[in-house]
């Protein structure tokens, strides 16, 4: 697995989130997060309070979920991602 710091991955997942039009919003809260819809935009939420690990999971989750196929997604992103969903199988 690739020893790209947490903080520079999430900051990837934000950047590819921008190329999709999905907003990824953070906020504090009783939830663990994921992917919604409102007046038809897309939103990753995120728990603030979860650790880092958490946050990267749900963002793994939701992305593996869409069609990436013809988006450039930066290659230690995708590795990431990838390998991530290996591990929660």
């Amino acid at each position: 697995m690739s020893k790209t710091k947490p903080d520079k991955l999430l900051v990837l997942f934000e950047d590819l989130a921008e190329k999709m039009n999905i907003n990824i919003v953070q906020g504090k809260g009783d939830f663990q997060g994921g992917m919604c819809s409102v007046n038809d935009e897309s939103y990753i939420v995120l728990n603030k309070l979860k650790p880092v690990d958490q946050r990267l999971a749900v963002l793994v989750r939701e992305f593996s979920r869409l069609n990436l196929k013809n988006i450039f997604v930066q290659p230690i992103l995708r590795e990431y991602i990838s390998n991530t969903q290996q591990e929660l199988l």
